[in-house]
């Protein structure tokens, strides 16, 4: 900042809170930042002022995040305000880690040009210290390996809580000699051993506490129990060292357990750092008063709270819409309709929407109605459905069925899970599978058929492979069935194939979906009959679906953002519509008590990415497992409804009480002429043609509430709701001639 710059113009920028945050002093400091209240403008210019206000030493300011984005954005930012803050630690807890080993490196028993082994390193090490684990083993072993770092935890320390199937301690005791012996450290060691350092020498940890006088923290909700250590030790709070400490979070935004977060970290804070003082922020400049009543509601179901009110700087705004949907296939086109309508207004952009859902494989039945409708979309954090790893496996499967010849299938899964089948082997087989056609071009055989015939000139393993292998297809010819749906078949290749073991294993270690997306590829060939003509429909459907996605591929940014809740933490959106609010779906299982609340917070984190607009859905039935399901609505809609206008066929126990406006997603009521108007249209025995279903007819019409709902009996016997009035654009009325 230069000279003739008043830091007074930064201060009276803020609102009352915000500066008092800012300028506070002397005892630890919680700042419970509420969603959209402008913590990053706080942090930020709390660290300009201590060093041009306050003469703190720049190099005497520690500020920890967790992602690189944020410590950048941060620094910028400081910067801008203060250019001697230049010389301030602002990093990720990890780079932290990384210079404090670098400075201590010898103390902490590890090279000097140490090197930091990620996951896949790791999983090789530890094969190499204890060879008996098989490959799934090793991957389970390492990932509790670093869920024990993570709470700080050696192998002399119960690690009972992991519910390990193997002694854990005993791996994790040869993990680390081997691991030791490298001089490398892994990511879990940037954490831990520093804390270890800081606990165990007391010349190194004076120097820390002396170096650090100002320790900042944000996003404190998202720390584990290793980094809640890890501050206290560099703060010295413990023993009555004098540096300041401010952390910076949400509790009811504490939404990644899973990842080793620990919320009571935030809630207990003021008991763990005596005297702390409590600054909320709570003035939100980023959602309507509206949405943000909404999200009040959510949240204060849940017990362990510090607890804020958020109140909007943004004016009342309209009421959240609740929407009741026939099925999934419904609650795309809902969405669809609802983001062309918006385009009718010259203003109004693709960019402005997203679709929220529980997990990545709700995506998929957004994906085909939005590329159906040329909607541009991009999917966030995650790859498009089709082009997901399981799903390429299990389409490789499929269509290694459909055609033996398929060469890039056959290579892709003869070997996925692993059989023995090496590429030198694959090679071989695809060699004796070449025959010369009558104008002398090169041919390929059934691949399937010359791998059976090639596998005595194998070794015993791949023999055995192959021979496995081949069994596969073999069992799969009897399973077509024209009384059953495709399915079926599906379901059976995935589970035969022992892809779903191996990716479940994946799940289980990774935290992903990789079942579910499974499961979401099984569900999405219901409508096929399982005969060999509905397989290659099927296939056919598909491979248009990945067309239509390479022709709307588009530099433009102008695009419907697709994105799972967690992904969400940190942005926000000017329209949101948040999927599957259904028991099951979300929340996601059978979750109670802790589970239960940080769903709560999940559910709260997505309301308030909303900026002008909200819209939650939840389907009466879904595709599960192969089959339609009947939902019931999720609990965290039944608590919230007082604050959303519901429309659609209300469930049992939505009665008018919990709406009195009950008005559409257009904004007007219905009148009883307009439904008159939706009646003569759509009336009983109208042929229709929807995109999905193919032809049907109306086979009956009622008057739900306000609403008017079609029932269609399609030609494939499947029977579907409709919404007219939101629906129109989905199907096509057939007038015979």
């Amino acid at each position: 900042m230069s000279e003739t710059n008043d830091f007074s113009q930064y201060l009276d920028l803020l609102n009352e809170e915000q500066r008092q945050a800012v300028e506070h002093e002397g005892s630890p400091l919680l700042i419970l930042a509420g969603a959209g209240s402008g913590k990053t403008r706080v942090i930020t210019t709390k660290i300009a002022y201590l060093i041009s206000q306050k003469n703190v030493e720049p190099w005497s300011i520690l500020s920890v995040t967790f992602t690189k984005k944020a410590a950048n954005e941060m620094k910028e930012r400081a910067i801008k305000l203060e250019s001697r803050a230049e010389a301030s630690q602002i990093r990720t807890f990890h780079s932290f880690g990384s210079w404090f080993l670098r400075k201590y490196y010898e103390a902490a028993g590890l090279e000097p040009s140490f090197t930091v082994y990620d996951d896949d390193d790791m999983e090789t090490i530890l094969k190499k210290a204890v060879p008996s684990l098989s490959k799934k083993e090793v991957k389970l072993a390492a990932h509790q390996i670093s869920l024990a770092k993570d709470y700080c935890l050696t192998p002399e320390d119960d690690l009972g809580f992991l519910g390990s199937e193997f002694d854990i301690n005993q791996i994790y005791f040869e993990y680390q000699k081997r691991l030791k012996a490298t001089g490398n450290a892994d990511f879990g060691d940037l954490i831990m051993l520093p804390t270890i350092l800081l606990e165990k020498d007391s010349q190194i940890a004076s120097y820390i506490h002396n170096r650090f006088k100002v320790v900042m923290v944000d996003e404190y909700q998202d720390s584990n129990i290793a980094q809640y250590r890890l501050l206290q030790k560099i703060s010295g709070i413990e023993s009555g060292n004098d540096s300041y400490v401010c952390v910076v979070g949400d509790d009811d935004q504490s939404i990644y357990h899973f990842r080793g977060a620990e919320v009571q970290n935030i809630l207990t804070f003021p008991q763990k750092f005596p005297g702390t003082q409590i600054i909320r922020l709570e003035k939100n400049y980023r959602s309507t008063a509206n949405i943000l009543k909404a999200a009040e509601i959510v949240v204060k179901k849940n017990q362990d709270r510090l607890g804020k009110n958020l109140i909007s700087q943004r004016g009342e705004g309209g009421k959240p819409v609740l929407a009741f949907l026939p099925d999934q296939n419904a609650e795309a086109v809902f969405a669809g309709d609802l983001i062309k309508k918006s385009l009718s207004d010259k203003e109004g952009k693709y960019s402005d929407w997203a679709i929220l859902y529980r997990t990545n494989a709700q995506s998929l039945v957004f994906e085909k109605e939005f590329l159906r409708r040329k909607i541009p979309y991009v999917v966030v954090g995650s790859l498009k459905f089709y082009e997901r790893e399981e799903i390429r496996d299990a389409l490789s499967y499929i269509s290694l069925f459909a055609n033996p010849k398929d060469e890039i299938s056959f290579r892709r899964v003869i070997n996925k899970p692993t059989r023995g089948i090496g590429e030198k082997t694959q090679d071989k087989i695809m060699e004796n599978a070449v025959i010369l056609d009558e104008q002398n071009n090169p041919v390929y055989k059934n691949l399937l058929e010359t791998a059976a015939q090639s596998a005595k000139s194998f070794s015993k393993k791949a023999q055995d492979g192959i021979n496995d292998f081949v069994k596969i297809f073999a069992n799969l010819k009897d399973c077509f069935d024209d009384s059953k749906k495709l399915s079926y078949f599906v379901e059976k290749i995935i589970k035969d194939s022992g892809l779903e073991e191996y990716h479940k294993a994946g799940d289980e270690i990774d935290g992903t979906t990789r079942v579910l997306n499974l499961e979401e590829l099984v569900n999405s060939a219901v409508s096929y009959p399982c005969t060999m003509q509905g397989l290659i429909e099927f296939l056919d459907a598909i491979n248009l679906d990945r067309t239509l996605a390479a022709e709307n591929e588009s530099k433009n940014d102008d695009a419907v953002t697709l994105i799972t809740l967690h992904n969400t933490k940190g942005l926000e959106y000017k329209k949101v519509v948040i999927t599957g609010l259904e028991e099951g779906v979300f929340p996601w299982q059978t979750k109670t008590g802790a589970e239960l609340e940080e769903e709560r917070r999940l559910f709260y984190v997505g309301i308030t990415r909303a900026k002008d607009e909200l819209y939650v859905t939840s389907a009466a039935k879904r595709c599960m497992y192969g089959g339609w399901k009947i939902m019931t609505p999720s609990p965290f809609i039944k608590e919230a409804a007082p604050a959303f206008t519901a429309i659609g066929v209300k469930p049992f126990g939505f009665g008018n009480n919990h709406n009195s406006e009950n008005k559409s997603f257009y904004g007007d009521d219905f009148e009883n002429d307009e439904v008159s108007e939706l009646a003569a249209k759509w009336k009983t025995g109208t042929k229709i043609f929807n995109d999905d279903y193919g032809y049907g007819y109306i086979t009956s019409t009622k008057k739900s509430g306000s609403e008017f709902l079609i029932e269609v009996t399609f030609e494939t016997g499947s029977k579907k709701r409709f919404f007219p009035k939101y629906q129109e654009k989905s199907l096509m009325i057939i007038k015979d001639e």
